[in-house]
């Protein structure tokens, strides 16, 4: 609240576009004016203009201004001369809206690396002060008076503000002037009017870290979905993305992968819906020379992934870090001790927090070590001198280093927990097919096809990513001459990819072509580029490799494991389900059905029977007849 002091309305002007849509072009800042007021005489007391040079594209026009950290340092010394202390509480900024500051002053003085004083970080939307100045007086005047103008509508423009006021615009020489001395008569009027600025704003500049639990209500109109962004980047790079905006405490979710690595994108959860509109105009802003796609996204988004389910992840992020980095590559039989030791010598040595309480170790369902472990850090200042020791050794290993988040810790431990939670079942406590449903017994992977035929081709080398789209691209058009039914991505028996697929062809011949034009071809994924090999098979091949020359007993491979296991009895419960997503494949990843979220009798197989009888097909539902899953009974 300001009762005195002095307020100092500020007026941002961009190359680009304005008004509502002022920053969301991410163009420089070329103009910034000064009006500074004093509260108690209401008489203006100093105003200032400056052009501004931007960096990125230089104008002619704009050739004798001066860079932007040189202007905020000259309206500081300004503010100085006439004998106030701009770091005074007394002492706020007034903007037109929400734009200048957040969307650009804060955004471009992040990117150029310049410090703004923290004034800069504290201010009054003129345009909200104005609706609670004139509602509050139109709901509380004294009966006896002549009634008041009817409370106003949220304004979008100054003009809506000065018509309401009776308050004629500036119509000076001086142009670009104009809308700061508009704003002055706007505050002059509103202070002898008897009201006081009273909802001051606050732009956070440190991101808060905080635990999120599964069972949060999380406002689904606050999330957005970050998309595109480099893989290393840290929590920290997108509140930098996002700067000017206030992002909830712990509200940025990495997201990772199938395979637990960063997929590049990351929700972000603000503190209003407010501030969510003001981040998707950041849609195709950028960090470095990526662009990053901004979109809308759902409370359950977010808290499927920085929703934690695990006592043991609360018990580790509830130390009070400030700083989490992820080890990647430890020796499976590393030890917490070994783990200190390696931050605590050497150069720059930094202590982990709590000692060995500070190290959690990520294990597999059986108990075997990934060689993946989350180390907590007391001070940010800690973060430099840790991620320093990236490719450091521990014993013959190097080791990967990461600048990690709540978030990245829950994903990690909660996949771990889901493991655990479907490899404790056992053949006694499968549930029972639902009535009408044909169980479905888990068989070795040869009786899918078979036969000395070679009308199947390998593909190998493929990018874990990968998916059955991907495939079709890169086949082009040899893709025509795939069977129904026949492309088999094969995973491994902890259901990740194996950088492996089998696809079964309509003869010997576009067998032979594909293997001959294909092989060695680059398929491009993403930014990458992998080379891969392409052999003609048969079935009986086929079989082979991915049984390891074995019986299906042991068979070490599953072919696009699904998500629906049933044991059968006489077989033991050693198997792997055996289930392989028909053509075309679903557009997600088939590791997303190991443990589906939602009711698993929506997902209907077809039954196809072995020794060439005919199959025993079950209608599958209306709800999902175009992608049949197949089984083998």
């Amino acid at each position: 609240m300001i009762s005195g002091g002095l307020v100092c309305a500020l007026h941002v002007r961009t190359a680009g576009l304005g008004g509502a849509a002022l920053g969301s072009d991410e163009e420089e800042i070329v103009y910034l004016a000064y009006v500074v007021i004093d509260v108690l005489t209401n008489q203006v007391i100093g105003q200032r203009e400056y052009a501004v040079r931007p960096t990125r594209r230089p104008s002619e026009e704009l050739q004798t201004g001066q860079p932007l950290d040189i202007v905020i340092q000259q309206f500081d010394e300004f503010v100085r001369s006439l004998q106030v202390d701009p770091y005074s509480p007394l002492f706020r900024l007034v903007t037109d809206g929400q734009p200048p500051l957040r969307q650009c002053l804060h955004p471009e003085a992040c990117s150029k690396d310049i410090n703004l004083p923290t004034y800069y970080s504290r201010f009054h939307d003129l345009r909200k002060e104005y609706v609670r100045a004139y509602t509050l007086r139109a709901v509380a005047s004294p009966r006896a008076q002549a009634p008041p103008p009817p409370p106003p509508d949220h304004p979008t423009s100054l003009l809506d503000m000065l018509n309401y006021l009776g308050i004629a615009p500036y119509s000076g020489e001086n142009f670009y002037a104009a809308e700061v001395q508009d704003m002055a008569s706007i505050i002059q009027r509103i202070i002898s009017d008897g009201f006081r600025l009273e909802l001051p704003e606050t732009i956070d500049l440190v991101l808060e870290t905080g635990i999120c639990s599964k069972d949060d209500e999380i406002d689904g109109n606050c999330i957005v979905r970050a998309r595109g962004l480099p893989w290393q980047s840290s929590d920290q790079d997108i509140a930098k993305f996002f700067r000017g905006l206030n992002v909830a405490k712990g509200g940025v979710a990495l997201c990772l992968s199938p395979q637990g690595r960063r997929n590049g994108e990351a929700l972000v959860r603000f503190v209003s819906q407010e501030h969510r509109d003001m981040a998707l105009k950041r849609h195709k802003h950028h960090i470095g020379p990526r662009y990053i796609e901004v979109y809308r996204a759902s409370g359950e988004d977010f808290l499927s992934v920085a929703g934690g389910a695990t006592c043991e992840a609360a018990a580790f992020l509830s130390r009070g870090a400030h700083v989490i980095v992820r080890m990647r590559g430890l020796p499976y039989d590393a030890t917490p001790q070994q783990v200190l030791d390696f931050f605590s010598t050497g150069d720059d040595p930094v202590q982990v927090l709590d000692g060995l309480e500070g190290v959690l170790f990520v294990r597999r369902a059986d108990g075997r070590a990934t060689g993946d472990a989350f180390v907590l850090f007391s001070k940010e200042e800690d973060a430099p001198k840790a991620l320093s020791r990236h490719r450091k050794l521990i014993g013959a290993r190097y080791i990967e280093l990461f600048r990690s988040t709540t978030a990245e810790v829950q994903q990690v431990l909660n996949r771990s927990l889901e493991t655990r939670t479907s490899t404790a079942s056992t053949p006694s406590a499968a549930p029972a097919p639902a009535e009408g449903i044909l169980p479905v017994a888990l068989v070795p992977q040869h009786v899918i096809t078979s036969g000395t035929a070679k009308d199947c081709v390998r593909l190998r080398g493929l990018p874990y990513e990968a998916q059955v789209e991907h495939i079709l691209t890169f086949l082009d058009e040899f893709a025509k001459n795939i069977v129904v039914q026949g492309v088999h991505m094969v995973y491994n028996a902890q259901g990740h990819p194996s950088g492996e697929a089998f696809i079964q062809m309509d003869s010997e011949t576009s067998a032979y072509l594909c293997a001959q034009q294909k092989h060695h071809r680059y398929m491009t994924f993403g930014k990458k580029q992998r080379y891969i090999e392409v052999f003609q098979c048969s079935g009986d091949d086929m079989n082979l490799v991915l049984t390891g020359g074995v019986t299906g007993a042991t068979s070490p491979k599953v072919v696009s494991p699904g998500p629906l296991t049933y044991y059968y009895p006489a077989m033991g419960p050693t198997l792997p389900p055996l289930v392989y997503w028909g053509y075309p494949t679903p557009p997600v990843s088939p590791a997303h059905y190991y443990h589906p979220p939602h009711h698993p009798q929506t997902m209907i197989p077809e039954v196809v029977s072995v020794g060439g009888g005919s199959p025993i097909p079950i209608p599958p539902p209306a709800a999902c007849h175009e992608w049949p899953i197949y089984m083998v009974n």
